[in-house]
């Protein structure tokens, strides 16, 4: 890895004893993740650890034996240097807050629609006409149809 010199950084995993054998259960065992396993499996081949033959495997070595990129081991190295060792296997929760489109008083709006007569000229509501209806009566401003049908999903 390079940093803005053109300095070539190194991060060096050296694992302990607990963490080590952790990984070695989690691989032996295969009830996780293959993600995570992947990852457990390039810690421990990087591990520069009290055994002096290991550590030893380039990054591409390592890469080509898991299949995966050089990239991706140098950046699960990186990650658990300056993240640590519970960040690396589990990763980070998200942080992304979704916000809704309808609240409570739209949702009501939406299911009494549905539930009224159909305009004239159809047999029953589609989730185009409910969308175009809520924007028509000025529910909301706009609205997308996987919204009208995911708000109608969830309330069967």
């Amino acid at each position: 890895m390079k940093n803005n010199n053109n300095v070539q950084v190194r991060y060096v995993v050296k694992l302990s004893c607990e963490e080590r054998l952790e990984l070695e259960q989690l691989t032996k065992k295969g009830n996780s993740k293959a993600q995570k396993i992947k990852r457990a499996l390039i810690l421990l081949n990087c591990d520069v650890g009290e055994n002096e033959n290991r550590g030893k495997s380039p990054d591409g070595d390592i890469a080509k034996s898991l299949g995966v990129s050089v990239r991706t081991v140098e950046r699960t190295k990186k990650r658990f240097v300056e993240e640590g060792f519970g960040v690396t296997l589990e990763g980070k929760p998200s942080s992304r807050e979704y916000k809704t489109k309808l609240d409570g008083d739209a949702e009501a709006h939406l299911i009494a629609l549905s539930c009224s007569t159909p305009p004239e000229g159809f047999s029953c509501w589609s989730i185009r006409l409910l969308a175009d209806k809520m924007v028509e009566l000025k529910y909301v401003d706009s609205i997308g149809r996987e919204t009208v049908r995911q708000t109608l999903k969830k309330t069967n």
